[in-house]
């Protein structure tokens, strides 16, 4: 009669098991939670915010992104930004205005204005990221180009607060 029992308890743990191994793989190489920090992104996102980082997204302009960056007060930090400069790209900013490869565009995600910063040519695995909220964002500005292989994904679903459930409704 023992073995049966034994033999029964392990049949009845397998589809927990595949549950678990099945979540470990969804975080690991698909998608996981990440939390706003800060005012950077404001008004599109707000700190305290929970997001689904998405590992498998297209980079493209104006995707927003999260990102592992070296500061120099702290060696890794995460980041979400808005990818606006491409890899082998120049971007620029004058009187408040951004140009890519000498080309003036839209800046619909600014709140405030941006501060002028000095052409930079992106190599073949670099993107230019900026936080909407130009006043306080510390983004390649001041850090410069981020690497491709530092950015984990992108991200435009909030899951929480409940009132801000779904897909991130830009300006």
């Amino acid at each position: 009669m023992k073995k049966k029992e034994k033999k029964k308890w392990y049949i009845e743990i397998i589809p927990y098991a595949i549950i678990l191994i099945i979540v470990v793989l969804v975080r690991s190489f698909l998608i996981t939670p990440v939390r706003v920090s800060g005012e950077s992104m404001y008004d599109t996102l707000n700190g305290g915010e929970i997001m689904l980082l998405n590992k498998l997204g297209k980079l493209q302009r104006y995707s927003m992104v999260v990102a592992n960056v070296e500061f120099e007060n702290k060696t890794d930090d995460t980041i979400i930004k808005r990818i606006y400069g491409l890899p082998g790209e120049s971007i620029k900013c004058e009187n408040g205005y951004i140009y890519i490869n000498n080309k003036k565009i839209d800046d619909p995600y600014a709140y405030g204005k941006t501060s002028d910063f000095e052409e930079i040519s992106l190599k073949d695995d670099e993107y230019f990221l900026l936080g909407d909220n130009r006043a306080v964002s510390l983004d390649s500005r001041y850090i410069g180009a981020v690497d491709r292989k530092k950015i984990e994904g992108t991200t435009s679903f909030i899951l929480w607060p409940i009132n801000r459930f779904g897909i991130v409704k830009n300006n």
